[in-house]
């Protein structure tokens, strides 16, 4: 910087220190609620709180989903994208992992080039934000073991306590959309569908900064609607392939039953599907362990993008 240019910019810092309206941000307004566990009319006349019956998706959500909108089938295909750059408040530089996978039409988490680990799990938790306890509890476990995953959330519960959405990134996990009520969105007419899900995308943005990447529809129920409008709002669309059937009440306080269940499921790519429930915040340590001792790793959900287009068009394999 030359000189005069440096004596020109020196009253402008100056003043922008004086104003006080100068780099300011609102941050948003916390809204708290004496009920950590809210309910949907639709959840509650349906299936009940997923506290008491251990999963709002109930007896709809299997360990592997049924998604007419979507056809089975492996894939995989040409590298993502580069890695792109971001700048945290301070204003270095941090980098986002490249985009080394994506989901392929069978849910898994597939490499987009051969030289990249096949032998990873992806890790989820639906039907959040709940309690404060429930999401230490599990981040506590995931930083342990150094891993991310990605939570996904309701809109109702976000609006009634976003200091959790808050907390879950503050913490280094990664926020998705699971639509406004929890409801089969299949059944609904496509202006409402559009709703459910474009809300929470607006509502996360509005409280994080940043709105989702990833859509998972509760139930693992979509359709060709459903996909699209995901794709209108540049959202990778999942549901799972290896279910923890945590949510099941045969095993409600049962971390063992949860753990083997994944195990029994376990393969390279597993899009894994777990809540924020009080049995597997008790499993995921041991859980996590064993995968680790059968040579998987974590893959950071920030490292999977759209499926390369020879995956779409089926040109690979």
């Amino acid at each position: 910087m030359t000189p005069l240019l440096h004596k020109k910019l020196l009253p402008i810092a100056a003043a922008c220190l004086i104003l006080s309206s100068c780099g300011q941000t609102d941050a948003p307004t916390k809204q708290t609620t004496s009920n950590q566990n809210v309910t949907s009319p639709a959840e509650a006349t349906a299936l009940g709180d997923s506290n008491e019956a251990g999963q709002a998706d109930g007896q709809l959500e299997s360990s592997t989903p049924a998604d007419s909108g979507a056809p089975s089938g492996n894939s995989s295909g040409s590298p993502g994208n580069a890695a792109e750059v971001d700048s945290n408040e301070e204003g270095s530089e941090a980098e986002v992992p490249p985009l080394l996978y994506h989901i392929n039409k069978a849910y898994n988490v597939v490499p987009n080039v051969e030289t990249v680990d096949k032998k990873v799990v992806l890790l989820t938790f639906d039907d959040g934000p709940k309690e404060k306890e429930m999401i230490d509890g599990l981040i506590d476990t995931l930083d342990k073991h150094q891993a991310k995953a990605i939570f996904f959330v309701n809109g109702y519960r976000v609006k009634a306590h976003p200091e959790l959405l808050q907390l879950i990134q503050e913490r280094g996990q990664i926020i998705g959309n699971h639509s406004w009520d929890h409801i089969n969105l299949k059944k609904e007419s496509a202006a409402n569908m559009r709703k459910q899900i474009e809300d929470v995308q607006n509502i996360v943005e509005e409280t994080i900064g940043e709105a989702p990447r990833f859509f998972r529809p509760p139930f693992g129920s979509g359709n060709e609607t459903t996909h699209q409008i995901a794709d209108d709002n540049d959202l990778i669309y999942m549901t799972w392939s290896n279910g923890s059937l945590d949510w099941d009440s045969k095993n409600k306080n049962k971390p063992e039953a949860v753990i083997a269940n994944v195990l029994e499921q376990l393969h390279a790519g597993s899009n894994i599907l777990m809540h924020e429930l009080p049995w597997t915040v008790e499993a995921l340590d041991e859980l996590l362990t064993q995968l680790e001792q059968k040579g998987y790793g974590f893959v950071d959900p920030r490292s999977i993008g759209p499926a390369p287009v020879e995956a779409e068009s089926g040109g690979t394999k």
